[in-house]
Order: structure tokens, then sequence, then C-alpha cells
């Protein structure tokens, strides 16, 4: 009787687990596969710099293929700018990979990481990846796009030079690699511990690794750059034991201790230098698969230890592969979108994959992780994140994570909250990853992600302490010219560089701290805040109409040209674009500038005149790629530009150029981004334009009207509800928004509000060919 009871038990369990498998499966294999619309290469040619290796959703390990290794600075200390093209390690023009790497950056234009470079070999053990000392191939391998392979949350290459079949897959913290290997009796697993995006000789602090057995090798390495101190650490399992090891050092070593008594290069079980690569040698027959576990973690090699044991205890690469793209598939059906074509869908779903990458997941699997003041904290009722490239999120990619990822965006925010607390500077973040500040771009944005949270209802974080921490990040008056933009109330351009475009920030993040204070009911900070928030009006100079800077004796400073992008004032725009930041006040800018009849035609000109490449020539992040007219897409500052025109009374304006720079700036191939990505900042401002709205003013909670793109897109809200939106009439030529109603009522102006999409229910576009300055 009980062996019969036993049968049945088993049997049902069988039944449910298969029952289980059948949903993932089918959720896979199923008509909503939205991944088949994904495509990793897009934007991995020169201006894009996103990686198309695999990865889980916001997952710490970002394992892609590195096809190149430039060097930084040269033999006289000149920077070399092709290493600009390499800030995600990829470039789909090249036909050599020299390995795969398991932290990278999407899009950021400038760049870290690129740590544990893992590449498997045959034939005699060669350390250097491009040219030996001798002049000497390298163990680099030729590659054929042809046999290149990337969807979410999975790479795979053949490399050509080895006949090794390379796959890669990855859980949030662990990376999995499937080489099957020829036969042969001289198979190698190289872990280059020198090589790092934009290599540079002096990257490396220190880097250690340790033998545990036959098959496991556990270590760390702390490197400097853009991160001043990061510490990252390992654990790796082989698949199959390794027969022999050994490691080469690459710098001098001017004193050993008393390890100098071991050969420590063959067979020593610690291996330990500033610049190591280690070799693990195996024979093969045809066909052999030799996989590798690799975990992450910033705490210590036990922490990912713990997150592989966690997160892959076992070696079926294929299910971990369904796994995370069934990860993938769910984050991408959050957002059903149908389009004019199949290209319109790719490009939209890769912009979803790409709005998915970052921020990152920065804890092990118990909670632990490393903070800002380089100790270990534990997250408390929050998952902690790092990579907040906010200069650029806060406009747009944020304002979509309060749409489609709430939850995240609140554990964001409150991973913000606690890097002030650990700063000794109690700030915010400005632009932070891997437990380090590097203070890269202008103004504390992390006050507009907060602020627009708020507006919006998102989140549970304590908005006092958010406050608080808004204020001390805004009162640091030796941070970037912010001293003297409080004296002054404008940022001194003798005294500063950037100035124009520190005060107009600085003037906007005021206005999100004077939201945030009215929100909390805090009287005398709304009071100085909303002071603050005006300051932008002392660069205005009303004689020529452009923003100019100004210098600390209240004269504004001669020679200077609206048009050019370097030493105007301005980061990374000019003030034909970059002067008309006032997102906090646009009605309040128009009048400055003259009124909304001169805004139009200035706008119109902003899309039309041409700009010489001598006003661009000196900026990276500017090419001819991302440029319509003077109006630089391919940049974030001039991101609200386009929706202006709502302000103007000419809504068809908007309309019409949201449109063309859908179609013109983005799109399905390599080249289809403008623009660095930006950490998804790119691909979120398509998101939401395709959608029909866009957050002009993050800190409130209105959306500009545009014009969609899809023909139909359903939202799958966290809080259970669905926002339907339909585009009747949906064409290439009906770019025209006729008449909006809001489940069932007309809509009247160009403004949606955050209840109209969270609260669900039905928005319908009426589509047409023929413009009108007013929306029936």
């Amino acid at each position: 009787m009980k062996n019969i009871l036993l049968v049945i038990l088993c049997t049902l369990l069988f039944v449910s687990c298969k029952e289980e498998e059948t949903e993932v499966t089918s959720a896979i294999k199923s008509d909503k596969d939205y991944t088949q619309f994904v495509n990793p290469f897009i934007g991995t040619s020169k201006m894009g710099h996103v990686f198309p290796g695999a990865t889980a959703p916001f997952g710490m390990v970002q394992l892609s293929p590195q096809t190149n290794f430039e060097v930084m600075f040269d033999d006289e200390n000149k920077y070399n700018p092709e290493t600009y093209e390499y800030c995600a390690g990829y470039q789909y023009r090249d036909t050599t990979i020299i390995g795969f790497a398991h932290t990278n950056f999407s899009g950021t234009g400038h760049s870290d990481l690129g740590d544990f470079l893992v590449m498997p070999t045959t034939g005699k053990l060669i350390l250097d990846p491009i040219k030996t000392k001798e002049g000497n191939k390298g163990f680099y391998s030729v590659f054929n796009h042809d046999k290149e392979n990337a969807s979410p949350g999975y790479y795979s290459v053949n490399l050509e030079s080895y006949d090794i079949l390379a796959e890669l897959t990855a859980s949030e913290r662990v990376g999995f690699h499937q080489y099957t290997f020829p036969q042969s009796d001289s198979a190698h697993i190289i872990l280059d511990m020198v090589y790092n995006v934009y290599h540079h000789d002096n990257k490396n602090v220190w880097t250690f690794i340790r033998v545990e057995n036959d098959s496991t090798i556990t270590g760390y390495r702390q490197t400097k750059g853009w991160a001043r101190d990061k510490k990252i650490f390992f654990a790796a399992k082989f698949s199959k034991p390794f027969s022999s090891y050994g490691h080469k050092k690459y710098d001098k070593v001017k004193y050993d201790g008393f390890y100098r008594r071991f050969n420590q290069y063959e067979n020593f079980p610690e291996m330990a230098g500033k610049d190591i690569r280690a070799y693990f040698n195996f024979k093969t027959n045809k066909g052999d698969k030799i996989k590798l576990k690799f975990a992450l973690s910033s705490v210590s090699s036990a922490g990912a230890m713990a997150n592989l044991e966690a997160e892959i205890p076992h070696w079926d690469f294929n299910q971990v592969k369904d796994e995370t793209k069934h990860k993938w598939n769910s984050e991408l059906s959050k957002i059903e979108v149908e389009t004019i074509d199949e290209d319109q869908k790719t490009t939209f779903y890769t912009a979803m994959y790409h709005t998915n990458l970052s921020p990152i997941i920065y804890e092990d699997a118990d909670g632990k992780y490393r903070g800002l003041d380089q100790n270990i904290h534990t997250s408390d009722g929050f998952t902690n994140y790092t990579i907040f490239s906010l200069w650029d999120t806060y406009r747009a990619l944020h304002p979509l994570f309060n749409i489609t990822q709430p939850d995240r965006n609140n554990d964001m925010i409150k991973s913000m909250l606690a890097h002030h607390d650990q700063s000794v500077h109690k700030m915010l973040p400005i632009w932070s990853h891997y437990a380090n500040e590097n203070w890269c771009m202008i103004g504390y944005h992390a006050t507009s992600v907060i602020a627009d949270a708020m507006a919006k209802n998102v989140g549970d974080f304590d908005y006092e302490r958010a406050l608080e921490a808004s204020v001390n990040t805004a009162s640091v008056r030796y941070f970037d010219g912010l001293g003297d933009y409080i004296d002054y109330q404008y940022v001194p351009d003798d005294k500063s560089h950037s100035s124009v475009s520190k005060t107009l920030e600085y003037a906007y993040n005021d206005w999100c701290i004077y939201q945030m204070a009215k929100q909390t009911e805090n009287i005398k900070v709304a009071e100085q805040f909303k002071r603050r928030s005006t300051y932008y009006k002392n660069v205005y100079d009303t004689e020529i109409g452009f923003m100019r800077p100004k210098m600390s004796d209240g004269s504004f400073r001669e020679n200077f040209d609206p048009m050019d992008t370097h030493g105007q004032g301005f980061i990374e725009g000019n003030a034909w674009n970059y002067g008309l930041y006032v997102p906090q006040n646009i009605d309040s800018m128009i009048i400055m500038m003259g009124g909304k009849e001169r805004m139009t035609n200035q706008l119109d000109s902003l899309f039309s005149m041409e700009i010489d490449d001598k006003y661009i020539e000196k900026h990276e992040d500017i090419t001819r790629d991302g440029i319509i007219g003077n109006y630089v897409h391919g940049n974030e500052p001039g991101h609200h530009i386009p929706y202006l025109y709502n302000w103007t009374g000419h809504p068809e304006k908007t309309q019409e150029r949201v449109r063309m720079i859908m179609d013109t700036m983005y799109g399905p191939t390599v080249e289809g981004l403008c623009g660095n990505d930006d950490a998804g900042q790119m691909s979120a401002w398509y998101i939401f334009s395709s959608l029909g709205f866009y957050p002009v003013t993050p800190g409130s909670a209105e959306y500009s009207i545009g014009s969609p793109l899809v023909k139909e897109a359903k939202i799958h809200l966290s809080n259970g509800k669905n926002l339907k939106i339909i585009a009747k009439n949906q064409s290439r030529e009906n770019v025209y928004v006729k008449s909006i109603s809001v489940n069932g009522q007309m809509l009247r102006g160009n403004i949606l509000t955050h209840s109209d999409i969270v609260d669900g229910g039905e928005i319908i576009f009426e589509m047409s060919s023929k413009p009108s300055t007013v929306i029936e």
C-alpha cells in the first residue's frame, strides 16, 4: 500500500513539474515570445557602444565578447580617440575576438570594467592577446558574423582559429560558458586578469587567483580608473578537471618575500601580482564540452561561491539559457505592441531590451554588498543597485521605470539614499558604479529621479529622508561650481567650465527639490528652492536671444559663438539646443525668449539650419549620425526639444518632428542608434515616443503628447491593470494626431497625466495625414 501511495505521489509531482515546465516552455515558444524581436547587435557599430553578450535583466554579470585591445594613451601619453568606440568592448566591424569579459557598460560613452576575460584556445600556449614579444599572433581568434548569434540571455560564436564553438548564457550573478572543443592534447582556457576596456598599463592595483582544487578557482581584482577603487571577487568552477595550470606575470616583481623559494608559475595554487594571466590545460576529444560557471561578488570570493551555488547549482547550460530567456520575455512582454512592420517591432523591443540592462543588481544573494565607504553592508528592505548614469537616465529611463519597473525604481532610489548615507560628502550619486562615485557630468540628478517618483506616488521610500538627502546634496559648496551658483545665482564662467549648462541643470534640480518640499509640506525649503529654480534667467542675454556665459563681474562673456559646442559655456551642446533647457518652466522660458511665434521660428531654424563640422569636431559624443540640422538627437540635452512646439501652439510640428526622428535616428541594424545609448536613455526616448507621449519635465506627473508610432500597445502595469493604446488610421503618412480620447473622454490640450496611464483603460489616438494646430 505504501509503495502504491509513493508511486501516486511521485506521479503527481512529476505531472505538476511537467505542467510547470510546459507553462514556461509555452511562454517562450508561443506567439508572445518577444525575445524573437530583439537584435542585441543594434547599436554595436561605432556610436552605439552596446554589448551583444549574455546577461539577465539588470544582471550583475554582463558576459560579452571583446573584439579589440586598444591602448587609451600612447607612449607620449596622447589619448587614442579610437578607444572611444570600444566603450562596451565590442565593435561589429571587427573580425577578431580576444575573449569574453564578465562586466560591461551599455552605451555609456566612457568606460571601465571588462573584468575577468576568458578565452579558450588550442595548440601552443600563448598568453599575449594580440601579438607576442616576438611579433607572432596572440591568443585572439578570427570569427565570422555568419557564425555569430545573439539573443536575450544567449550568445554564441565560432572561434575559427581554434575550431571552438563558444556559447554564453548567464543568471543575475553567474556567467555560464560552454566551449565545444576539437580533439586536442593541448587545449587551454585562459583567464586574463590584465585586460580591461579602455586598456591602460596602470589600470590594475592587484589581482589574485587561488586554485581550490582541480576544477575550482577563486580570486579577486582591484582596479583604478573611472572607478577610483573598484574591488570585484569571483568564484569559478570547471565541468572538467584541468590537468595542469600556471600563470605569467606582466609586472616587474620588486619584492616577493619568501614566496621566491617556490616555482610560482607552474601548478602553484596561489597566483598574485599586479598584472597576471593564468591558464588551465585540458585534453579533449572532438565534441567535448567544457563548461565554466563564473560568479561575481563585490563582497568576497566566498560570497561569489554562494552566489554560484544559489543561482546555478547544476551543469545544465540549456536550462539556464531557457530560464534567462523566460526572464527576458517576462520583461519585454510588459508592453505588447503591434507596428506597421517587423522592422519597427524589432527596433521597439530592442529598445526595451536596452532599457533593462542597467542599473544592475549590486548585492550578493544574501543581500550583502560593498558600499561607497568600502565597507560591507546588508540591504534592508530593498535590493541594492549600481551604475547610475544620471545625467542621461533621469530624462526618460527612470520615468519609464515608474511605469514598467516601479518596484525596481523604488529599490534604485533606496540604493541612492544608501549611497548618500555612506558618502563622506553626504551627497546623492552623480554618476556612480561599483561602490565608487566617478563624478562624471553635471548637476545632481538623483533629485529628479526622486521627485519624479514622488510626483507619481511610486515607491515606499522615506520622503522626508529623500528631501533631506537632496538638500544636503544641493548644499555642498565645493561641488562643481555649486558654491558660486549659490552666491552669484548663476555659475560664473571665469570660475567654472560649462557654466551655462551647470546653471540650467542646477536650476532644474532645485525645482525638483522644491516639488519634494511642497509634497512634504516643508515651507522653508520650498521657498528657498523655488527661488533657486529661477536662476536660469540670470544667464539669458536678451540682446542676442540666447543663454550666454556670464562672468563673476556680472558681464556676459565676449567672443561668444552660439553655434560652437566647445568652450562656450556648455557641455556636449551649444546655445541653440542646450540653451532651450528649462523644463521646469517652459512657458516662462518662451515668454523670456520673445514669445510663442519667435520660439516656433527658432525651433524651425534649429531643425533646418546646417551646422559646420568645425563646431562639432572636438566632441566624440556629437557626430553627423545623430544630427538633424542643428538639432542633436544623438546626445541627451536636446531630447525634450521636439516636444517644445506643444507650448508654442504648434503640436503638429511636434508630431512631425517626433515621427521623423523615430524613422531616421533608429533602426533594426548595427547602425540603428544615432548616438550612445547612454545606459538606456536613447532607447527610453524611443519607447515613450512610440507610445505617443514623453516626460518633458520629470518631477511632474505630466507627459507631453507626440505622435505614436505603434498601431496598438498594451501596457501591463504592476498594479494588475492594463492600459491599451490604439492609433486609428496609423500609417507612415498619418503622422498627425486629429483627436485623443482617454477612456471615452475627449482630451483637450497636449498633456496626459500619470493617472491616465497607471489607472489603466484605453487611450485612442485618431491619426491623420493633415496637420492641425488643435487636437480636437
